[in-house]
């Protein structure tokens, strides 16, 4: 006859009561004198007479509880549920409806507690410390809910790390709570193990996401790429590499590992012992969760606020359904760009009229690194930088070059200067990897190879950030490419960046610029170091000092350890300060001593610098300058309207970056039509 309803509880009371409180109540102490019912370790109700020793609700002690507790197996001394602690009439009426496939199990535990020995070390951790189990069992409790809380009201961008955010009720929660208390015990309790596991692993994971999310928030004011942004922590180890030694690089990744597998075995722990704590306590869970759920409703509907954020949480939900969003956009992206990328005003012109207005010049193309609007417009950093533009415009007046200067907004920022660098020269907004790969893979006319179609300049690259090979230099239509390797550099590496702006300038001079006999050039020099960590930056030397670069070990000694400066968000700002400055005094020196009047210089940044300098103001301007002795060239630019000299004024005209390769084309080339076209961009 099968087991239902009362049976099968009382049956579940009396097996639970024989193999692990028997020995217990055998011994002489009394474990909780006079308990009736509790809860076990887990919280689930423990039935009243299933606890206690010789004075457990029995007035003539041990003797009797004995013999309650360790008579004849099948069916015998089964405890009742009231506080007498006597047999009752209901268990046996229990135990006479018990399957046969169970009672051999009965009999088991019963043989086990007559031969198991009653001793005081059989009553376990728990039995003689009562009240600090009770506290551990708790503490852990209200651990794992702080968890999960968290980790559900965690959000993903630094500015929101606040106390409010932290102080509501996130919806997600109590819906999963409803969620396991519909599923309840029976059939369905291997499912209800087995899913807060799976849910905590999955809570693990989405704060993983989100601590990538504010990290890529605090850099580059924007949240992680699930799909595109994996090759950019390989950029975070270098930077840490470079600022902390290899050891301390080793070290922090070594640690981050560690602690996202301690989230994910915590977070799983946490939804693990909460739902044993909801099964052992579902009628209170049940109410408890439907005044939440009522308070939660009816603080969405009203609209109530906790201070500036709503009290009603719905944003691991909002979370999860941006990722979706994302990766969908991501799909869509590649179609689009592919549209973009084959529209291309362009493409099909002759070469005979590409760059005519610059025949016979170098045209020299200049980024500097993390050269942002904050530089210059900064309060603190901005008078420093402005004196030194407004000095170095008044000694090349004086030799007879002429400037103008506007802003570029940049497709990033905070970092990834490659994105920059290709908007700049396709004409394309290159705003993810993914962009970055289809562009370079295909074959898009740049600036750099309008150049070198017309057949007119012999092409060269300087980028003295490149350690590796970097076959993009051939999509760009770069006649050859100096990097860290091939430069003669003897000298040691300045913290991220292996070779000095002066050092890079002055090759270029060597090998290429300053060559006898040569023809006309056009150049794209990157000067990085301005690249954060901003520590050690090198001093500015005589042109005639630098030889093979040897002369800087003395020179980076003089310099600070960007770990100490790190610690300090005002050295920060500080040092980034000079490394501009020094990334500007290199170049405006190298056009004072080595420019021409065939020399023209667009120099220019690729993006702001991180938050911790700029604050999170001033948006993700670049100044951008184009500066030459020949009146003919800047005449071109008449209409442009951009200011005069080599800063930018706050009003000065803004263009988004992907703009200037074809207004640039079109002023200088054969098709004056096409500068109107541009300025739709």
């Amino acid at each position: 006859m099968p087991i239902n309803g009362p049976a099968r509880k009382d049956l579940r009371v009396a097996l639970w009561t024989r193999s692990s409180r028997l020995p217990a109540q055998a011994t002489a102490p009394a474990v909780e004198t006079g308990t009736h019912g509790g809860t076990d370790a887990d919280d689930r109700p423990v039935p009243d007479g299933s606890r206690g020793g010789p004075s457990a609700g029995r007035p003539d002690g041990g003797a009797e509880a004995e013999q309650g507790e360790h008579g004849a197996g099948a069916g015998q001394g089964v405890m009742s549920d009231d506080a007498g602690g006597a047999p009752a009439d209901g268990a046996a009426d229990a135990n006479a409806r018990t399957d046969t496939e169970l009672r051999p199990q009965i009999q088991t535990q019963g043989d086990e507690c007559k031969d198991r020995p009653a001793t005081a070390g059989s009553v376990g951790w728990r039995g003689r410390h009562p009240v600090a189990a009770r506290v551990v069992r708790h503490g852990t409790t209200t651990l794992a809910v702080l968890l999960v809380l968290a980790a559900l009201l965690l959000p993903n961008k630094v500015g929101h790390l606040t106390a409010p955010m932290f102080l509501r009720l996130p919806g997600e929660g109590i819906w999963a709570v409803a969620a396991l208390l519909l599923l309840g015990p029976g059939r369905t309790g291997r499912v209800r193990r087995l899913v807060p596991a799976t849910a905590g692993t999955a809570l693990g994971l989405m704060v993983v996401v989100k601590l990538l999310d504010i990290g890529f928030d605090a850099v580059y004011k924007r949240p992680f790429d699930l799909v595109l942004d994996w090759i950019l922590l390989d950029d975070g180890q270098s930077f840490l590499r470079d600022s902390m030694g290899p050891a301390g690089a080793i070290g922090v990744v070594i640690g981050v590992v560690v602690l996202v597998i301690l989230l994910l075995v915590l977070t799983a722990w946490a939804a693990v012992r909460l739902n044993r704590v909801l099964a052992g306590h579902g009628a209170a869970a049940a109410t408890g969760t439907l005044v939440l759920g009522t308070v939660w409703v009816v603080c969405a509907a009203l609209g109530v606020r906790n201070t500036a954020v709503p009290v009603a949480s719905g944003s691991s939900a909002e979370f999860l359904q941006d990722r979706v969003q994302q990766v969908r956009a991501g799909l869509r992206d590649k179609e689009e760009f592919a549209r973009e990328s084959a529209d291309d005003d362009f493409a099909d012109v002759p070469a005979d009229r590409l760059l005519t207005g610059l025949r016979g010049k170098d045209v020299l193309f200049a980024f500097i690194e993390s050269y942002g609007r904050s530089a210059v417009q900064d309060p603190e950093m901005g008078p420093r930088v402005s004196a030194l533009l407004a000095d170095g415009d008044r000694r090349l007046r004086a030799a007879g070059w002429s400037s103008r200067s506007a802003f570029l907004t940049s497709p990033t920022y905070g970092g990834g200067s490659w994105l920059a660098h290709s908007t700049f020269n396709s004409g394309l907004w290159i705003k993810n990897q993914q962009r970055y790969r289809n562009l370079t893979s295909g074959d898009r006319m740049t600036l750099t190879s309008a150049f070198r179609k017309t057949g007119a300049w012999r092409t060269v690259g300087i980028m003295p950030g490149v350690t590796r090979s970097w076959p993009e230099g051939k999509f760009y239509g770069l006649d050859h490419v100096y990097d860290s390797r091939t430069m003669g550099y003897k000298g040691p590496k300045f913290s991220w960046t292996p070779v000095p702006d002066q050092y890079s300038l002055s090759a270029f001079e060597r090998l290429e610029h300053g060559r006898p006999g040569r023809g006309p050039m056009m150049a794209e020099i990157i000067l990085a170091s301005s690249h954060n960590p901003w520590a050690p930056i090198p001093r500015t030397l005589g042109w005639d000092e630098i030889g093979d670069g040897s002369v800087y070990d003395a020179v980076k000694e003089e310099g600070k350890d960007p770990e100490e400066v790190w610690k300090d968000p005002a050295q920060v700002r500080t040092e980034y300060r000079r490394a501009i400055e020094y990334s500007l005094t290199s170049l405006i020196t190298y056009v004072e001593k080595y420019g021409d009047e065939n020399t023209v210089l667009v120099f220019l940044g690729d993006h702001q610098p991180v938050s911790t300098v700029t604050e999170d103001k001033l948006g993700r301007d670049v100044p951008v300058t184009i500066l030459a002795r020949d009146p003919a060239v800047l005449d071109r630019l008449s209409d442009w309207d951009w200011h005069p000299g080599l800063k930018p004024g706050p009003d000065a005209p803004v263009w988004r970056m992907d703009a200037f390769r074809d207004r640039f084309l079109a002023a200088y080339g054969d098709r004056p039509g096409a500068a109107s076209a541009a300025t739709g961009r």
